[in-house]
């Protein structure tokens, strides 16, 4: 069965917090020859998105017309534009009732807890937005020095690369180690598998 990520792109969207979640779940399809993982980016409309440092992001989809979505990433950039957007916040909400996972990197955690979706459970962000998240969400248990919460339906990780090591493990979960291994292989990248790298006694 396709697993179909959608992820939600916006002004001022950091790039490597979308994009390195995009190139782990296109790479790990391309590496299990089959159509396990259906990316796709999602935007308030159809119109080309700047992204942070001039980046222009053309969408796949507006939030008015996309595909079913089984997991949900929301990156992080600039995001107090989109906190004072009702119709994000809402979209976010909605999107979460109907996923299997829903998933932020870096300050895209501020987007899931003002969508209200984090309760009063652990997360994680940037580490130059902890602060910040604490003192807007004093009801969160905000983490540091760890790459990523899992909380099965909530998935948290820290800042910018943060989110290739949380999208791995969640190609782990949603497939298999093998797989994730071999993806990382791929990238070439360095996976720290342990959510606390302090803990991390295997990187591939």
């Amino acid at each position: 069965m396709t697993i179909r990520v959608g992820i939600f792109i916006f002004e001022n969207v950091e790039v490597l917090d979308f994009a390195g979640p995009y190139e782990v779940f296109t790479t790990a399809a391309r590496v299990a020859k089959a159509p396990l993982f259906e990316v796709f980016t999602i935007a308030a409309s159809d119109e080309p998105v700047r992204a942070r440092a001039g980046l222009l992001v053309c969408p796949d989809h507006a939030l008015s017309a996309h595909p079913a979505i089984d997991l949900l990433i929301i990156p992080g950039g600039v995001v107090s534009a989109e906190l004072e957007k009702p119709e994000i916040i809402r979209w976010i909400a909605d999107c979460y009732r109907m996923t299997r996972i829903t998933a932020s990197v870096c300050t895209g955690a501020f987007l899931l807890a003002k969508a209200g979706l984090l309760g009063g459970g652990q997360v994680t962000t940037h580490w130059e937005d902890i602060a910040d998240l604490r003192s807007a969400f004093p009801n969160l248990d905000v983490q540091e020095g760890v790459r990523w919460i899992d909380h099965g339906r909530i998935v948290s990780s820290a800042g910018i690369s943060a989110g290739i090591d949380m999208s791995l493990h969640l190609v782990e979960r949603l497939a298999n180690r093998e797989l994730a291994i071999r993806t990382a292989r791929q990238l070439d990248f360095d996976w720290t598998e342990n959510p606390s790298p302090e803990a991390d006694t295997h990187h591939v």
